[in-house]
């Protein structure tokens, strides 16, 4: 493929008029370049540690199933999974120090008084994780709610 001037502006040295797919892909629309992000255990490693099934997870993580699959199993990850995920390791962190670990999955997708009789898991779905984090809060605090 031919880079004009300008594009080659954009994307650095080109060596023998040759760019990259994601640069090539990146030069078509006009954009400057942007790294790809690599493929990262992290999902596979957030999921085995929550003890949830795929089908929880993705549900937890707000992204399909197959988005899940795909990066267990090495399609890269975009910016806002990453923070995503990164969240749900965090969060599953503060749970486990007031929740027995292995109890997680269960009390994820169990209805719970606290909150209205929604499942934790319906809570994150609507939005709502700040009620959770303030949950773990109360009880790591001593402070009755």
């Amino acid at each position: 493929m031919t880079v004009s001037k300008k594009s080659e502006k954009n994307l650095g040295t080109v060596k023998s008029g040759h760019v990259s797919a994601v640069a090539s892909a990146t030069v078509r629309r006009g954009e400057a370049a942007r790294p790809t992000l690599q493929p990262s255990p992290l999902v596979g490693a957030v999921r085995s540690r929550l003890g949830l099934s795929r089908k929880l997870f993705s549900r937890l993580a707000g992204f399909s199933e197959r988005a899940v699959a795909d990066w267990e199993s090495g399609k890269p990850l975009s910016e806002p999974a990453v923070r995503r995920i990164k969240e749900l390791e965090r969060f599953r962190e503060r749970l486990a120090e007031v929740v027995a670990a292995e109890a997680i999955p269960v009390w994820l997708d169990t209805p719970n008084a606290a909150f209205d009789g929604l499942k934790p898991l319906e809570v994150i779905e609507r939005g709502e994780i700040d009620r959770l984090w303030n949950m773990i809060f109360y009880l790591e605090s001593g402070i009755a709610s």
